[in-house]
């Protein structure tokens, strides 16, 4: 199984720093393997609103679908911002 999202305003540091404290080990700094399931990171081109410029991370997470049931509601609550 496998899940793929776009995440703003979060950079790719922090992103793989969450999925570290989830379990994970950084393998590269674009890819974090955890028991059961491995994640992708791709930093992409920044989204221009305004004078405002935001950082987009893209992940794709695969993995046992148990174990997504389990990591991608953590994960989320992680990258939850007030606002969003």
């Amino acid at each position: 199984m496998a899940t793929e999202t776009q995440l703003h305003a979060i950079p790719l540091w922090l992103l793989r720093e969450y999925l570290e404290e989830l379990g994970g080990e950084s393998m590269e700094e674009d890819r974090v393997l955890g028991q059961g399931w491995q994640a992708s990171l791709e930093k992409m081109p920044p989204r221009q609103l305004g004078a405002l410029r935001v950082g987009i991370v893209q992940i794709t997470i695969e993995g046992e679908p148990d174990v997504l049931d389990i990591l991608l509601p953590e994960l989320e609550k992680k990258t939850m911002r007030a606002g969003a």
